[in-house]
Protein backbone atom coordinates (compact mmCIF):
# COMPACT_ATOMS: atom_id res chain seq x y z
CA UNK A 1 0.00 0.00 0.00
CA UNK A 2 1.07 3.74 -0.15
CA UNK A 3 2.12 5.32 3.02
CA UNK A 4 -1.10 6.96 3.13
CA UNK A 5 -2.91 3.30 3.00
CA UNK A 6 -4.14 3.23 -0.57
CA UNK A 7 -3.38 -0.01 -3.33
CA UNK A 8 -4.22 1.65 -6.05
CA UNK A 9 -5.02 4.92 -7.77
CA UNK A 10 -8.67 6.11 -9.21
CA UNK A 11 -7.16 6.28 -12.80
CA UNK A 12 -8.12 3.07 -15.35
CA UNK A 13 -4.83 1.65 -15.61
CA UNK A 14 -3.32 -0.86 -12.71
CA UNK A 15 -0.85 1.35 -10.45
CA UNK A 16 2.73 -1.09 -9.91
CA UNK A 17 3.31 0.03 -5.97
CA UNK A 18 5.09 -3.18 -5.96
CA UNK A 19 9.27 -3.22 -6.69
CA UNK A 20 10.52 -6.83 -8.99
CA UNK A 21 12.08 -7.63 -5.67
CA UNK A 22 8.87 -7.17 -4.14
CA UNK A 23 6.92 -9.43 -6.81
CA UNK A 24 9.90 -11.90 -5.74
CA UNK A 25 9.05 -11.80 -2.44
CA UNK A 26 5.60 -12.67 -2.95
CA UNK A 27 6.41 -15.80 -5.24
CA UNK A 28 8.21 -16.97 -2.36
CA UNK A 29 5.38 -16.79 0.28
CA UNK A 30 2.83 -18.00 -2.48
CA UNK A 31 5.18 -21.29 -2.86
CA UNK A 32 5.12 -21.99 0.66
CA UNK A 33 1.24 -22.06 1.03
CA UNK A 34 -1.43 -24.38 -0.09
CA UNK A 35 -4.26 -22.13 -1.55
CA UNK A 36 -4.43 -18.67 -2.84
CA UNK A 37 -7.46 -16.33 -2.10
CA UNK A 38 -8.19 -13.42 -3.71
CA UNK A 39 -12.34 -11.52 -4.02
CA UNK A 40 -13.93 -12.00 -7.34
CA UNK A 41 -13.36 -8.18 -8.06
CA UNK A 42 -9.73 -8.64 -8.18
CA UNK A 43 -10.35 -11.79 -10.77
CA UNK A 44 -12.42 -8.72 -12.76
CA UNK A 45 -10.30 -5.51 -12.43
CA UNK A 46 -6.15 -7.47 -12.37
CA UNK A 47 -7.61 -10.99 -14.30
CA UNK A 48 -4.64 -12.09 -12.19
CA UNK A 49 -3.01 -15.76 -12.96
CA UNK A 50 -1.78 -16.50 -9.06
CA UNK A 51 0.40 -19.26 -10.23
CA UNK A 52 4.20 -19.42 -8.85
CA UNK A 53 6.40 -17.92 -11.52
CA UNK A 54 9.88 -19.43 -10.80
CA UNK A 55 10.25 -23.21 -12.27
CA UNK A 56 12.64 -23.70 -9.15
CA UNK A 57 10.26 -23.25 -6.47
CA UNK A 58 7.75 -24.80 -8.74
CA UNK A 59 10.20 -28.04 -8.74
CA UNK A 60 10.81 -27.60 -5.19
CA UNK A 61 7.35 -27.63 -4.50
CA UNK A 62 6.77 -31.00 -6.64
CA UNK A 63 9.83 -32.53 -4.77
CA UNK A 64 8.29 -32.15 -1.14
CA UNK A 65 4.98 -33.97 -2.70
CA UNK A 66 3.38 -30.39 -3.19
CA UNK A 67 1.38 -29.69 -6.29
CA UNK A 68 3.28 -27.23 -8.54
CA UNK A 69 0.42 -24.27 -8.65
CA UNK A 70 -1.85 -23.50 -5.42
CA UNK A 71 -5.13 -24.27 -4.89
CA UNK A 72 -6.77 -20.95 -6.40
CA UNK A 73 -9.49 -19.56 -4.61
CA UNK A 74 -12.07 -16.64 -5.01
CA UNK A 75 -15.22 -15.52 -3.27
CA UNK A 76 -18.33 -13.70 -5.21
CA UNK A 77 -21.57 -12.85 -4.02
CA UNK A 78 -23.13 -11.71 -7.82
CA UNK A 79 -21.77 -14.69 -9.59
CA UNK A 80 -20.39 -11.95 -12.09
CA UNK A 81 -17.38 -13.91 -13.23
CA UNK A 82 -15.85 -14.27 -16.36
CA UNK A 83 -15.28 -17.97 -17.86
CA UNK A 84 -11.80 -16.59 -19.59
CA UNK A 85 -10.42 -14.77 -16.78
CA UNK A 86 -7.05 -16.49 -16.25
CA UNK A 87 -7.61 -17.18 -12.86
CA UNK A 88 -10.05 -20.44 -14.23
CA UNK A 89 -7.96 -20.54 -17.77
CA UNK A 90 -4.12 -20.99 -15.92
CA UNK A 91 -3.04 -23.48 -14.28
CA UNK A 92 -3.48 -27.10 -13.31
CA UNK A 93 -4.77 -27.11 -9.62
CA UNK A 94 -8.09 -27.08 -8.51
CA UNK A 95 -10.27 -24.00 -8.90
CA UNK A 96 -12.56 -23.10 -5.94
CA UNK A 97 -14.85 -20.54 -6.16
CA UNK A 98 -17.78 -19.77 -3.23
CA UNK A 99 -20.78 -18.49 -3.63
CA UNK A 100 -24.10 -17.56 -1.37
CA UNK A 101 -26.82 -20.28 -2.17
CA UNK A 102 -28.23 -18.30 -4.38
CA UNK A 103 -25.99 -17.86 -6.64
CA UNK A 104 -24.00 -20.82 -6.44
CA UNK A 105 -26.06 -22.73 -9.02
CA UNK A 106 -26.38 -20.64 -11.71
CA UNK A 107 -22.72 -20.18 -11.69
CA UNK A 108 -22.16 -24.05 -11.58
CA UNK A 109 -23.69 -24.13 -14.82
CA UNK A 110 -22.23 -20.89 -16.27
CA UNK A 111 -18.25 -22.04 -15.04
CA UNK A 112 -18.67 -25.76 -16.27
CA UNK A 113 -16.08 -27.54 -15.87
CA UNK A 114 -13.57 -24.83 -15.11
CA UNK A 115 -13.89 -25.11 -11.36
CA UNK A 116 -15.82 -26.03 -8.70
CA UNK A 117 -18.94 -23.80 -7.16
CA UNK A 118 -19.01 -24.38 -3.45
CA UNK A 119 -22.99 -23.78 -2.12
CA UNK A 120 -21.15 -21.62 1.49
CA UNK A 121 -24.71 -20.69 2.70
CA UNK A 122 -26.31 -17.11 3.08
CA UNK A 123 -24.46 -15.41 3.89
CA UNK A 124 -21.28 -16.25 3.31
CA UNK A 125 -18.61 -16.10 5.59
CA UNK A 126 -14.63 -16.35 5.95
CA UNK A 127 -15.55 -19.33 8.52
CA UNK A 128 -17.30 -21.46 6.36
CA UNK A 129 -14.48 -21.07 3.70
CA UNK A 130 -12.26 -21.54 5.70
CA UNK A 131 -13.91 -24.74 7.73
CA UNK A 132 -14.29 -26.22 3.91
CA UNK A 133 -10.63 -25.25 2.54
CA UNK A 134 -8.48 -26.72 5.71
CA UNK A 135 -11.60 -30.11 5.25
CA UNK A 136 -10.25 -30.29 1.95
CA UNK A 137 -6.54 -30.63 3.50
CA UNK A 138 -5.39 -26.75 2.81
CA UNK A 139 -2.94 -25.96 5.78
CA UNK A 140 -1.79 -22.14 4.90
CA UNK A 141 -3.66 -20.11 2.76
CA UNK A 142 -2.29 -16.82 1.31
CA UNK A 143 -5.03 -13.91 1.02
CA UNK A 144 -4.02 -11.42 -1.40
CA UNK A 145 -7.12 -8.90 -1.86
CA UNK A 146 -8.20 -6.65 -2.82
CA UNK A 147 -9.42 -4.47 -0.39
CA UNK A 148 -12.62 -5.53 0.20
CA UNK A 149 -11.43 -8.96 0.94
CA UNK A 150 -8.67 -7.81 3.89
CA UNK A 151 -11.53 -6.14 5.39
CA UNK A 152 -13.71 -9.39 5.26
CA UNK A 153 -11.22 -11.45 6.67
CA UNK A 154 -9.63 -9.04 9.28
CA UNK A 155 -12.77 -8.44 10.71
CA UNK A 156 -13.76 -12.23 11.34
CA UNK A 157 -10.66 -12.25 13.26
CA UNK A 158 -8.98 -15.02 11.47
CA UNK A 159 -5.90 -13.82 10.46
CA UNK A 160 -2.91 -14.96 12.16
CA UNK A 161 -0.15 -13.10 10.00
CA UNK A 162 0.07 -9.50 7.84
CA UNK A 163 2.49 -8.88 5.82
CA UNK A 164 2.37 -5.35 4.44
CA UNK A 165 4.76 -3.65 2.57
CA UNK A 166 4.50 0.45 1.95
CA UNK A 167 5.60 2.15 -0.88
CA UNK A 168 7.57 5.46 -0.57
CA UNK A 169 4.64 7.61 -2.18
CA UNK A 170 1.26 9.40 -1.11
CA UNK A 171 -1.51 8.87 -3.48
CA UNK A 172 -4.06 11.19 -1.20
CA UNK A 173 -7.06 10.43 -3.77
CA UNK A 174 -10.27 9.25 -1.44
CA UNK A 175 -11.74 7.95 -4.37
CA UNK A 176 -8.79 5.39 -4.62
CA UNK A 177 -9.26 1.93 -2.92
CA UNK A 178 -7.65 1.44 -0.07
CA UNK A 179 -6.29 -1.31 1.72
CA UNK A 180 -8.93 -2.13 4.21
CA UNK A 181 -12.57 -0.30 4.34
CA UNK A 182 -14.81 0.16 7.24
CA UNK A 183 -15.54 -1.91 10.06
CA UNK A 184 -15.28 -3.30 13.92
CA UNK A 185 -11.38 -4.81 13.84
CA UNK A 186 -10.81 -7.14 16.85
CA UNK A 187 -7.11 -5.82 16.00
CA UNK A 188 -7.87 -2.49 18.10
CA UNK A 189 -6.10 -0.18 19.97
CA UNK A 190 -6.79 -2.11 22.95
CA UNK A 191 -5.49 -5.03 21.54
CA UNK A 192 -2.70 -4.68 19.26
CA UNK A 193 -0.70 -6.74 16.66
CA UNK A 194 2.63 -7.48 17.74
CA UNK A 195 5.36 -6.22 14.98
CA UNK A 196 7.42 -9.55 14.43
CA UNK A 197 9.59 -8.11 11.36
CA UNK A 198 10.48 -5.25 9.54
CA UNK A 199 12.24 -5.73 6.27
CA UNK A 200 13.50 -3.54 3.59
CA UNK A 201 13.21 -4.11 -0.12
CA UNK A 202 15.19 -1.22 -1.65
CA UNK A 203 12.78 1.98 -0.76
CA UNK A 204 10.07 -0.53 0.49
CA UNK A 205 9.08 -1.68 3.48
CA UNK A 206 7.89 -4.96 4.70
CA UNK A 207 5.72 -5.05 8.38
CA UNK A 208 5.34 -8.20 9.21
CA UNK A 209 2.48 -8.61 12.46
CA UNK A 210 1.07 -11.43 13.95
CA UNK A 211 -2.89 -10.87 15.09
CA UNK A 212 -3.94 -11.49 18.75
CA UNK A 213 -4.88 -15.36 17.34
CA UNK A 214 -0.96 -15.89 16.32
CA UNK A 215 0.79 -14.53 19.40
CA UNK A 216 0.97 -17.19 21.35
Amino acid sequence: MSVDGYIDDATPERLRLSSTADFDRVDAVRAGCDAILVGAGTVRADDPRLLIRSPARREQRVARGMPADLTKVTLTWSGDLDPGARFFTTGEAPKLVYAPTGTAGGLAARLGGLAEVIDAGDPLTPATVLRDLAARGVRRLMVEGGGGIHTLFLTAGVVDELRLVVAPFFIGDPSAPRFVGSGVFPQAPDRPMRLEEITRIGDLALLRFLTGTARG
